[in-house]
Parts: structure tokens; sequence; C-alpha cells
């Protein structure tokens, strides 16, 4: 079980450097630390399909903005390994190489949470958890997690740390939200079976679950091709008017509603979202002052609810 406190929402650093320059970014992070906001993520990866973008880029402004700002110790900081052009896979070598980099464009002695950002399985897991570990002991990561695992690759991570006597995970991070909920089916239930928590990221559907995607309409964003593809599907058709419902009812922006059932869901810690400006990240900064009801879970949660293979 994880010991970190990432407050009530991840803010999201894989739009810096792509859609959020250094200054807007530091705008945002100053905002969001003024919210009460704790918990930053990042990856050695972004945001390297950005035209131009070697990679590296997000890690760098928050390394700049701790710089600036000495902020470093209010924030719970995560970041990932393995997913790099530069520095691909989940070797020791790898691992141990990646870290440094991190560490070096972040400007910080430590990283609170790492995480193994996708699986490698042509690295013996017992090789990628002892790098792990090494880190750990050496104090220059608090906790390790994995992202976009598998069930059994977590049972059987969870079983080679306790064999070896490794540092085990204790968050994973996966796809999750109100139109991609694939996780629930069995991913979810064994994050809580290992004493996991999950911290679900992509959990506006790239801008979709923010209510500005509708029919008829035109949105001009990266991502509006894939979010507005959503609407394709009737029953998101139907999410869309129960989220403005209990909007509504709270008196809140549709993103703070979809980020807030996430919050409610067994097994999260805290939803991860990302904001391009200060308008969006005070519907992200809402979600965490949104206490939804039971009634208002079920009425959201019906209209997407996924089918067990």
């Amino acid at each position: 079980m994880t010991a970190l406190d990432f407050g009530s929402v991840v803010l999201g650093g894989n739009v810096f450097g792509w859609t959020v320059d250094r200054e807007d970014g530091f705008r945002i992070l100053d905002a969001f630390l003024d919210g009460g906001g704790r918990a930053l993520d990042t990856a050695d990866v972004y945001t390297e399909w950005a035209p131009g973008n070697p990679g590296g880029v997000s890690e760098s402004i928050l390394g700049d903005w701790f710089a600036s700002r000495g902020r470093r110790d209010e924030v719970v900081l995560i970041s990932k390994v393995g997913a790099a052009a530069a520095r691909p896979g989940l070797s020791a070598a790898n691992i141990e190489a990646a870290v440094e980099d991190s560490l070096r464009r972040l400007r910080t002695d430590r990283i609170d949470l790492y995480l193994a950002h996708r699986d490698d399985p042509s690295t013996p897991q017992e090789e990628t958890l002892a790098a792990f570990d090494r880190l750990i002991r050496a104090g220059k990561v608090r906790e390790i997690g994995a992202s976009n695992f598998s069930p059994a690759r977590l049972r059987s991570a969870a079983a080679t740390a306790e064999a070896a006597g490794l540092t085990p995970f204790t968050v994973a991070q996966d796809l999750w939200n109100l139109v991609e909920r694939g996780a629930e089916v069995e991913l979810v239930g064994e994050v809580g079976r290992l004493g996991l928590v999950e911290l679900p990221y992509a959990s506006l559907a790239g801008g979709f679950l923010t209510g500005k995607y509708r029919p008829g309409t035109v949105t001009d964003s990266v991502r509006a091709k894939r979010a507005g593809g959503y609407l394709d599907d009737p029953r998101h058709l139907d999410l869309l008017a129960a989220l403005d419902d209990v909007a509504a009812d709270h008196g809140v922006p549709v993103a703070a509603v979809a980020i807030a059932w996430l919050a409610a869901q067994r097994t999260v810690a805290a939803p991860l979202a990302s904001a391009r400006t200060l308008e969006q990240l005070d519907a992200v900064l809402a979600a965490g002052r949104v206490r939804l009801t039971p009634e208002d879970v079920v009425q959201l949660s019906a209209t997407t609810e996924p089918v067990s293979a």
C-alpha cells in the first residue's frame, strides 16, 4: 500500500512542451499548487510526439519551475521510464541511466513515485524490480509502480518481489474513464487484491468528458478527431446528458463531475487530468470539491457499463 498522499487530483504533465509552453506551464503549476493540488505526473517520453520535441521537455519544464519557485518539497512528483525512444524498456541498465536523466532534467534528488511506463516482457521482472529496489535504497525513488500492465503481469511482479525480497509495486496507472471502462472487467479488481492503488489517466477522455464535444459542433483541438469520435456511440450521448444533469445539480463544470466519478471508485487514490489553460485547471480543481451521491454514481455508471468477457 502506498504511503504517498496524492491529493484529490494529479495534474498531468503530458501537455507541457506540446500544447502548453514554458510560461503558460509555470502559470498552471503555480495555480495548481495555490489551489490545493499536490501531485504532478510526468515521464521521460513527454512530449516526444510533438514536432521538434526530443522528449524530456515536460520534465525540463517542471525542473525549471522547481528551480524558479522553490516548491519541490510541496509536490508529490511522479515520473516514468521505459517508453522513451532514447531509453526504451525496463532493463536494469536502462532504468539506471534513465533515472539519472530524469533527475537532472527535474532538478531534484528524488522522484516520489517512479513508474514502469509499459511492460517489457523481454526483461526478467526480477531484473527490473531489483533495479527499482536499488533506486529506493539509494534514496533516489520513494515508491514504484506499473503503468499499462496486464493483471497477470501485475500478479507475477508481486510474486517475484515477494520471493526475492524486493520492494513491490504500490501503484498502478491505467487508462480509465467514463467512456474507456475496460479496466473494470479484470484489472481494477486485481489492483485491489494486490493492495495497490490506482491513478487512472485520461480521466477526461482527451477532452470529450469536458462536454465541449457535442453533435453538430466543431472544436479546435489537437485531440478533436479522437475525442469527437466518441459521439458515434449513442451511449455516449446518454452519458453527456447524465453529466449535464449531475453537473447542474452540483453547480460545477461537467469535467469536474467526470473526474469526481473516477475518484469515487474503489482502488482509486486520485484521478489524473491535464489542463492547457487556467480555465480548464479550475474545472480540474473543482473535482476535488465535488461529493457525488451514490445515486449520482449509479446514474453516470449505467450509461456506459462495461460488459464482462
